[in-house]
């Protein structure tokens, strides 16, 4: 194994291999319908929050309260994934959602909906995410053999992505007729979640295969001395929670910037989101046979397109050509974090993979936490300003991944 934990060998797979597994092509389908849940609810929750406030401060509060609920859930369900069965949680999991989905559906077509409820309803989604999260991609490992890791990862982000081209545009077009609306989105949200729900029963209990005698907290901590004695993976976990917290808040502000910059309706923000989605399943399939060994470069070059192009769509004075340009922030982005998964889990012992995954997912936490600041910076400069910040900053952090780099391996630079 080199330095940077990929494995020497190299495995001739093919571009979707892993979905000759059926164990797999269920889980690969539960994701698809629960993320094409909340897909299609973000863009109503987006498009309601600021129709109730006309606040970017707003939007970015939503977000905050998925972040705040994350920030103490994921470690649990990554403690959780490495104790219990894996498909336990799952359905647990898309069993909240689906009842959040439902009842804010309800409060929407009684008029009763008020902007506490969507932040109520981001907190709840954040607890599903959470415990959602580490326990599937857990499983993704236990489904596949080691050496097909990065390439069931990289399938899995895709269906991922694929739901947000699929949800921002659903999401717009029921949004846009009158008989159906913002409620009739999360009724949608609500059916594809309970189907994810029954996809997940026929899957494995997944069961880990490492009994554990510590109290939960013993975990937790021994997760945390694992992580920190490994450098490499440490620096793989730094360098996401920078890029994720500093760079991903941008699709918070879309309807901000769709409204008052380009002043458009509802279908040029699911355009506009589409496009990005678009942008991250090309990135994913294209990448879904790359080498073990070409992956630390590839993520090197992910963050710098996604920086860069972050940058460029802060700028672009046209709609049209700021879609064409959310194809790379989108491409970027989503390269850059399948695989930083791909790397860190091809380091990780097994045992480890539920507490290492939550981990990487407390870049969404930062995530969600930095949404508040940058939204508040947003209504006292502007969206493009504080947007090109963003990708500035993920330019930086990038650099300083690599610099770490060299000084934990000075005999292997990576290339470009």
């Amino acid at each position: 194994m080199s330095d940077t934990g990929v494995p020497d060998s190299e495995a001739k797979t093919t571009r979707f291999a892993s979905l000759q597994i059926p164990e797999y092509r269920l889980l690969w389908w539960g994701g698809m319908f629960i993320f094409l849940a909340s897909q299609t609810q973000q863009i109503a929750r987006g498009w309601l929050a600021y129709d109730l406030t006309g606040s970017n401060a707003a939007l970015g509060g939503v977000v905050f309260a998925f972040g705040v609920t994350s920030l103490f859930a994921i470690p649990a369900g990554g403690v959780l994934a490495d104790r219990i069965g894996k498909r336990s949680i799952l359905m647990f999991a898309q069993s909240t959602m689906t009842a959040a989905a439902f009842g804010i559906a309800v409060a929407i077509s009684t008029d009763a909906i008020q902007y506490w409820m969507l932040v109520a309803g981001g907190a709840v989604q954040g607890l599903g995410m959470s415990l959602l999260g580490p326990s599937r991609l857990a499983m993704t490992a236990d489904l596949v053999e080691r050496d097909s890791l990065t390439n069931a990862i990289l399938l899995s982000n895709a269906s991922i992505q694929m739901t947000r081209v699929l949800g921002p545009a659903v999401g717009g077009i029921l949004i846009g007729i009158a008989v159906i609306g913002v409620g009739g989105v999360y009724y949608v949200g609500a059916a594809l979640s309970a189907l994810s729900v029954v996809a997940t029963v026929k899957l494995p209990s997944g069961l880990p295969k490492y009994r554990s005698r510590r109290s939960a907290f013993g975990d937790l901590a021994d997760g945390l001395s694992y992580v920190r004695e490994n450098r490499e993976l440490t620096r793989l976990l730094v360098v996401s929670l920078l890029i994720v917290m500093l760079g991903f808040p941008h699709i918070t502000f879309l309807p901000g910037l769709v409204e008052d910059i380009y002043e458009l309706d509802a279908w040029a923000l699911g355009l506009l989101t589409t496009s990005g989605a678009l942008g991250a399943v090309i990135a994913s399939v294209a990448l879904a046979s790359a080498k073990q060994s070409r992956l630390p470069s590839l993520q090197i070059q992910a963050a710098v397109v996604f920086g860069v192009s972050l940058i460029a769509f802060a700028v672009v004075p046209q709609f049209w050509a700021a879609v064409v340009v959310m194809l790379l922030v989108g491409g970027g982005s989503a390269a850059f974090q399948a695989l930083n998964n791909s790397l860190a889990l091809a380091i990780a012992d097994v045992e480890y993979h539920g507490r290492v995954q939550s981990l990487i997912m407390l870049s969404f936490t930062g995530f969600g936490l930095a949404s508040l600041p940058f939204g508040k910076l947003a209504d006292v400069y502007g969206i493009r300003p504080i947007m090109s910040l963003m990708g500035v900053l993920v330019l930086i952090s990038m650099g300083i991944g690599v610099l770490w780099r060299q000084r934990i391996a000075p005999t292997e630079p990576p290339s470009l």
